[in-house]
């Protein structure tokens, strides 16, 4: 398994949105401190707002900053939702899957195990839970 550069972002803003606690900040800002794409990261933040894990507020004054509680932020939904695509391999989707021993094949049972139990161990953790060394994280990020 493995997450896109997407959600990779998304929890990387996520995670410094949370050290700052309520003091807004930039996109500009956490490009910055992370050394990624500000473009890419905007659309990020933008769905990240759609979906109600962050604020954003225009004008002077206005920025970023979370939208929920850390605590109240969990992984494994975070990752169902920045991550258009869970096939991991051709024959998880019944309109496209070409392979030749898919009727036979028990591999697709063995990955969609693999998948539900990935997915649960995410399930498991919060955002709280990613930002616990607080402390670390501030001299490393502000």
């Amino acid at each position: 398994m493995r997450l896109t550069t997407y959600s990779d972002y998304a929890f990387r803003a996520l995670i410094y949105l949370a050290v700052r606690g309520d003091e807004p900040c930039t996109i500009q800002e956490m490009a910055d401190h992370y050394g990624i794409s500000r473009n890419h990261l905007m659309k990020v933040v933008q769905q990240l707002g759609q979906l109600g894990y962050v604020e954003t507020t225009r004008g002077r004054g206005g920025g970023i900053r979370l939208g929920r509680a850390p605590a109240a932020i969990n992984l494994g939904e975070v990752v169902r939702h920045t991550e258009d695509d869970m096939t991991i391999v051709e024959c998880f989707d019944p309109a496209n899957d070409r392979c030749a021993i898919s009727r036979a094949c028990r591999l697709r049972g063995v990955l969609g195990e693999a998948l539900a139990a990935w997915l649960a161990v995410l399930d498991r953790y919060t955002l709280a839970d990613l930002v616990e060394n607080e402390r670390a994280l501030v001299r490393l990020l502000m």
